[in-house]
């Protein structure tokens, strides 16, 4: 039985993610955080990441799952509901929207408006947009986008509330940093734009 999320994508039962970043940024700490969330709010999830021998900037995928019933695929995610993009340059050497549901989500990391994106890269599906690197820098003063685009998701999702991540962000940040990242995140939700 479908249903529609906050953004209107139409899905199943599970919502799949795929992340596309660069080693070092976060994309699995992303995933693993979403998937924490998810799982404290009484969903099932499952978060993993594809590695090769890469090193600190090559570009990293990882994989999420969430659903309202146990999951029982376990492989990558080919035909994601959404691409949440950490590092824009990713774009220009990985095909981020490969696979992605015709009613599928971009969550791009930009400064560039949605119109740019699509004559640049020819994406057809919904795009939303935030300038996670300005954020990361002001709130946390690395360019880290980890929780800002967790921030961006759980805004066009619908799947999260600052209230949702407070624990998960707490055990896997602790203290002082776990205070920087729910900023981050925060200013994210209300920063993001496009996908009404």
């Amino acid at each position: 039985m479908a249903s529609q999320d906050a953004s209107g994508i139409t899905i199943m039962s599970m919502l799949e993610i795929r992340f596309h970043g660069r080693g070092g940024q976060g994309a699995v700490t992303s995933a693993e955080l979403m998937a924490q969330t998810a799982i404290g709010m009484g969903k099932y999830a499952q978060a993993f990441p594809s590695f090769g021998p890469e090193r600190r900037g090559a570009p990293v995928t990882a994989f999420l799952r969430i659903s309202d019933s146990p999951i029982r695929i376990r492989e990558k995610v080919y035909e994601p509901n959404v691409v949440v993009v950490l590092d824009p340059t990713v774009m220009n050497v990985t095909k981020v929207d490969q696979g992605l549901k015709p009613d599928g989500l971009l969550l791009i990391n930009t400064h560039q408006s949605e119109e740019q994106i699509r004559n640049r890269y020819g994406f057809t599906q919904k795009i939303s947009t935030i300038d996670a690197v300005k954020i990361a820098l002001e709130e946390l003063k690395v360019p880290i986008t980890n929780t800002v685009m967790l921030g961006a998701f759980s805004k066009v999702l619908g799947q999260a509330t600052l209230k949702d991540v407070e624990e998960p962000f707490t055990h896997r940040f602790g203290g002082a940093l776990a205070v920087k990242n729910l900023a981050a995140f925060k200013r994210a939700y209300e920063e993001t734009k496009g996908v009404a």
